[in-house]
C-alpha cells in the first residue's frame, strides 16, 4: 500500500509525499490553462461555424461533421489516454497531448477545404481526449479526496468559463480577425501551459512490470463508438434515413457487435483498457449511468440553447454568448461553492444529489419556453441548470476517484469522462433530430396559414433567415422558438435517471490520504 507524508517532511521510501497549496496551485495553473484551451476551441467554433462552412463551401452535412468528428475523436480517445496514463509517466502523456491539439490546431486554421478541416478536427479530438483524462488523473494523483473538492471546483470554474466565454470570443474573433483565429487564438495558451507544466509538474512513474497496451481492444472499441455515432449522427435526417429502417438496423447492429467483442477482449486480456472490475463496482457503475444521461442532457439540451437566442430571438452571435452568462454564473457558484464545502466538512453526497434535484428542475422549467418567453424568466431558469450542474458533474467524479487507488485513477476517470462525451454526442444528434422534427411541423401549420404551399421545402429549413420575406421569418422564428421546449422535456426526463442513479452511490466518507488499501476491484484487476 502506498501512504502519504505531510508536505514539508521528507518522505521515508514507499511513502508519498503530499504537496503544499502552493505547490498544487503552481501545477493546477498549467493543467487548467491545457484544459482551458482544448475545451474553448470547442465552443469558439460553434459561433464561426457558419462563416467557415460558407467560406469553405460546405454542406450542411460537413457543418454536423465539424462538430461530430471532434466529439468522436474525443470520445473514443478518451479511455485510452487515460489506460497510459496508468501506465507511463503522466507529464509526458499530458504535454503530448497539448502537442497534439496544437498540431491539430494550426492545420485547421489553414484549412481550405472541409475534409482537410475534418482531419485536423479529429486530431485536435485526439488531443482533447488526452487532456480530459490527463489532467483529471493528475489532480487525482497529487490531492487526497477529502481536499480535491476546493480544487475540482476550480476545474469546474474554467470549464463553466470556456462553455459561456468561447461562443462570445468566436463571434468577436471571427467578425475582427477572421475565422482562422479562431484555431489559432489557441495556441498560445497551449504553449504556455506546456511551460507550466514543464516548469511545476514533477511526477514520479511506477509502473508494473510485464504490463502492455491492449491495442485489439481499444481498436473494438473505437470502432464500435464511431459507428454508433455515425448512427445517432444521421438517424431520423430526411435525406438519410430512419430510426427505424434497413440502415439503422445494420450500423446498430455493427456497433453492438463490436462493442461486444470489446467486452469478450478486456475480459481476457492482461492489461485492458477498460478494466471491468472497476466498473462493476458499485459506485463506478452508477457513476456512469449518470455521466451518460449529463451528458445527453447538458451538452445535448444547451448545443441548442445558443441557437434559440440567434434563431428564435434573433440576436447576434455575441449577444447569444452574453445571454448564457447566467448559466455560467450558476456553475461557477456551484462547482467552487460546493467544492470548498466538501472540503470543509468531508461530506460530498447532499451536493450531488441537490445538484441533481437541481438539474431536473431547471430543464423541467426550460421546458416551457416558448418563442415569447421574457429573458429575464430564462436568465433564471439557466442560471438554476448551472448551478445544479456545477454541484454534480465534478463531485461525482471524484466519488469514483475515492473508492480505486491511485495505480487505477486514470482509467477510472477516463472511463467517467468517456460515457459523458458520448453521451453527449447522442444528446446533440436525438436533440438535434427531436427539434428539426417538431420545427418542421410548426413551420408547416405556420407557412398553411400564410398560404404557403408546405409540400414544397420552405423557410423552415432555411437558417439565413435575412433572405426571407419578413412574414416567414416571423413564422420560423417562432417555430425554433416554440420547439425548442420540446427538446428541454426530453432532457429533464434524461435528468431523472441522473438523480436516481447519484441517489444510490454509496456514501462513503473521503478519505485524507492519496492512496486507499486495496478494494475488491483492485485485487481482482490485479490478478488479471
Amino acid at each position: 500500500m502506498t501512504t502519504t507524508q505531510p508536505a514539508g517532511q521528507a518522505a521515508p521510501p514507499g511513502t508519498t509525499q503530499l504537496m503544499t497549496h502552493r505547490e498544487i496551485l503552481e501545477v493546477l495553473a498549467g493543467l487548467l490553462a491545457a484544459l482551458f484551451t482544448a475545451l474553448i476551441s470547442s465552443t469558439i467554433v460553434s459561433t464561426a461555424l457558419p462563416t467557415i462552412i460558407g467560406d469553405l463551401n460546405g454542406t450542411q452535412t460537413q457543418y454536423a461533421w465539424v462538430i461530430t468528428t471532434s466529439l468522436l475523436a474525443t470520445a473514443a480517445s478518451t479511455p485510452i489516454w487515460g489506460k497510459l496514463s496508468d501506465l507511463y509517466n503522466k507529464k509526458i502523456l499530458v504535454q503530448a497531448s497539448i502537442v497534439i491539439f496544437v498540431v491539430g490546431s494550426v492545420i485547421a486554421g489553414t484549412a481550405q477545404n472541409v475534409p482537410v478541416l475534418l482531419g485536423a478536427r479529429v486530431i485536435q479530438g485526439i488531443g482533447m481526449g488526452g487532456l480530459t483524462a490527463l489532467v483529471v488523473a493528475i489532480i487525482g494523483t497529487i490531492i487526497p479526496p477529502r481536499e480535491r473538492g476546493r480544487y475540482s471546483g476550480y476545474m469546474g470554474a474554467v470549464m463553466a468559463v470556456a462553455m459561456a466565454g468561447g461562443p462570445v470570443l468566436g463571434g468577436v474573433v471571427a467578425d475582427s480577425l477572421g475565422w482562422r483565429w479562431c484555431f489559432f487564438v489557441c495556441v498560445p495558451l497551449a504553449v504556455i501551459a506546456l511551460f507550466l507544466l514543464q516548469k511545476t509538474l514533477h511526477i514520479e512513474t511506477e509502473r508494473k512490470d510485464g504490463v502492455s497496451i491492449d491495442w485489439l481492444g481499444a481498436t473494438l472499441l473505437t470502432a464500435g463508438v464511431s459507428v454508433l455515432l455515425v448512427w445517432v449522427s444521421f438517424a431520423g435526417k430526411a435525406t438519410y434515413y430512419d430510426w427505424i429502417s434497413t440502415q439503422s438496423a445494420v450500423l446498430v447492429g455493427l456497433g453492438v457487435i463490436l462493442l461486444v467483442a470489446t467486452v469478450l477482449v478486456e475480459s481476457k486480456v492482461k492489461s485492458p483498457i477498460i478494466p471491468l472490475p472497476i466498473i462493476r463496482e458499485r459506485t463506478t457503475a452508477l457513476a456512469i449511468i449518470s455521466s451518460v444521461a449529463v451528458g445527453v442532457g447538458l451538452f445535448g439540451a444547451t448545443t441548442f440553447l445558443g441557437q434559440y437566442f440567434q434563431t428564435a430571438r434573433g440576436h447576434t452571435p455575441t449577444e447569444a454568448g452574453l445571454l448564457t452568462i447566467p448559466m455560467v454564473f450558476g456553475m461557477l457558484v456551484g462547482t467552487v461553492g460546493s467544492g470548498q464545502l466538501i472540503t470543509r466538512f468531508g461530506k460530498w453526497k447532499g451536493f450531488v444529489v441537490a445538484g441533481a434535484v437541481l438539474q431536473v428542475v431547471g430543464f423541467a422549467l426550460l421546458s416551457t419556453i416558448d418563442h415569447e418567453t421574457a429573458m429575464w424568466v430564462i436568465g433564471l431558469m439557466i442560471a438554476l441548470l448551472g448551478l445544479g450542474t456545477g454541484m454534480l458533474m465534478q463531485n461525482v467524479v471524484l466519488a469514483v476517484q475515492n473508492t480505486v487507488s491511485v495505480h487505477n485513477i486514470g482509467a477510472a476517470s477516463s472511463v467517467v469522462a468517456f460515457f459523458r462525451t458520448f453521451g453527449g454526442a447522442i444528446g446533440v444528434s436525438v436533440l438535434g433530430s427531436v427539434l428539426a422534427t417538431r420545427v418542421t411541423d410548426l413551420t408547416a401549420q405556420g407557412f398553411a396559414k400564410l398560404g404557403i404551399d408546405t409540400h414544397t421545402p420552405g423557410g423552415g429549413g432555411n437558417l439565413n433567415l435575412k433572405t426571407l420575406p419578413e412574414p416567414v421569418q416571423e413564422v420560423v422564428r417562432a417555430s425554433y422558438g416554440d420547439a425548442t421546449g420540446r427538446i428541454f422535456l426530453i432532457a429533464a426526463a434524461v435528468a431523472v435517471v441522473t438523480l436516481i442513479a447519484v441517489a444510490f452511490l454509496p456514501n462513503k466518507p473521503l478519505r485524507t490520504t492519496i492512496d486507499l488499501q486495496p478494494s475488491e476491484s483492485d485485487k481482482e484487476y490485479a490478478k488479471v
